[in-house]
């Protein structure tokens, strides 16, 4: 494969590889980093990999949200309703690569970087550093990856509505205790914790991984059709004057720049909320 512009490839063995995010200023999800991890995940299917890890180059970003200044792709997804958006596509691909995949959290892991981590197999974060959540009710749309239906599963019905209506952000000892991810450590702990697991896992038959995989998949994963509406629901929101006031004066503001906004975009959020009369402002 061509040398990836959104990330990192480590190959530390032929079973055990690190994908590192690496797309400055923010580590935003879009639509190269889309083609870049299919591109990986089909090289990965096709060789003995046992394990991959997802974590981050840039200790305050771990994946920031989608790239909201996709204009051409929002006029693509409109124009072609039937087909199945990218990003929900790769994300129900995750839950079924032929290997483990663990997310090592530290940063911010909003949207998209929420839904992504969502689907792998296993998530552990810096109890210090991390900084997850789903900030889409706050730029009035749904959270179109599909956590309303992945969380349940995890976290239950009321604190799936807790985080998707709240759009608040939690730090890795709430999502850890919450069952967002698997377990939190103190942030000098993470990386070590995280490479003897990924190794023990590389160390074992390939064909039990995958057996594994199968059927703890036959008994938690959702049918693949349901992501789908959530996405369009996102995109449909997009198109929208409530949508686009909030984003409008959030990108004046600095969205999707290292700054404020993204620190601490729950907050900002509720600045611009939209009413009819927000049109004449």
């Amino acid at each position: 494969m061509a040398s990836p512009t959104r990330f990192n490839l480590t190959e530390h063995s032929p079973t055990f590889w690190r994908v590192t995010f690496d797309n400055p200023p923010v580590n935003l999800v879009d639509g190269a980093f889309t083609d870049e991890l299919n591109e990986l995940f089909s090289r990965a299917e096709g060789e003995d990999v046992s394990v991959v890890v997802f974590d981050s180059a840039d200790p305050e970003f771990y994946l920031a949200h989608y790239d909201l200044s996709a204009k051409d792709e929002l006029d693509h997804v409109l124009a072609h309703p039937e087909e199945v958006h990218p990003y929900t596509a790769l994300l129900t691909r995750i839950t079924k690569l032929p290997f483990a995949t663990i997310s090592s959290i530290r940063g911010i892991a909003r949207g998209a970087g929420s839904e992504f981590l969502l689907d792998t197999d296993m998530r552990f974060a810096s109890r210090e550093k991390a900084v997850i959540g789903q900030f889409e009710i706050g730029i009035s749309a749904i959270a179109g990856g599909g956590p309303a239906t992945r969380l349940p599963g995890l976290v239950g019905r009321g604190r799936t509505f807790e985080i998707l209506y709240g759009g608040l952000d939690m730090d890795g000892a709430r999502a850890e205790s919450y069952g967002y991810v698997n377990r939190s450590f103190p942030d000098d702990e993470l990386d070590g914790f995280v490479d003897e697991l990924a190794s023990r896992i590389s160390s074992f038959v390939l064909q039990t991984i995958r057996d594994i995989k199968h059927f703890v998949n036959v008994a938690t994963l959702r049918p693949d059709a349901e992501f789908k509406d959530q996405m369009d629901a996102f995109w449909a929101a997009v198109n929208r004057p409530a949508q686009q006031h909030v984003a409008e004066r959030l990108f004046d503001a600095g969205l999707q720049q290292r700054g404020d906004v993204e620190r601490d975009l729950p907050q900002w959020v509720t600045r611009f909320q939209y009413s009819p009369d927000s049109e004449q402002d």
